[in-house]
């Protein structure tokens, strides 16, 4: 995955240990980078072996998380998720 990608966090709801906060799912953003491949944390949690993942930092405009509710809508957060979180979806725009 390359910078400048747009990025959607899927919006499962599943049981055990995610890694992934509930807040992020189903909102979208950029790839700001790509971190490197690091184990699963999710199949560490369970003494698994952790196969490795690509791990990637996307930044989330607080009008995306928040809506119109966001006090400062063009402010960042960036966010580490695991590439098998994540799904390419079609940019509104170019940041």
């Amino acid at each position: 995955m390359t910078s400048r990608q747009f990025m959607r966090v899927r919006a499962d709801m599943p049981p055990g240990h995610v890694r992934t906060p509930a807040y992020l799912r189903g909102k979208c953003g950029w790839v700001e980078r790509t971190l490197g491949p690091f184990p699963n944390p999710e199949e560490l949690a369970y003494g698994h072996h952790g196969h490795p993942l690509p791990l990637l930092r996307i930044r989330f405009t607080m009008a995306e998380l928040w809506g119109s509710a966001a006090e400062h809508p063009d402010d960042t957060l960036d966010a580490e998720i695991y590439a098998h979180w994540l799904e390419k979806v079609d940019a509104p725009h170019a940041p």
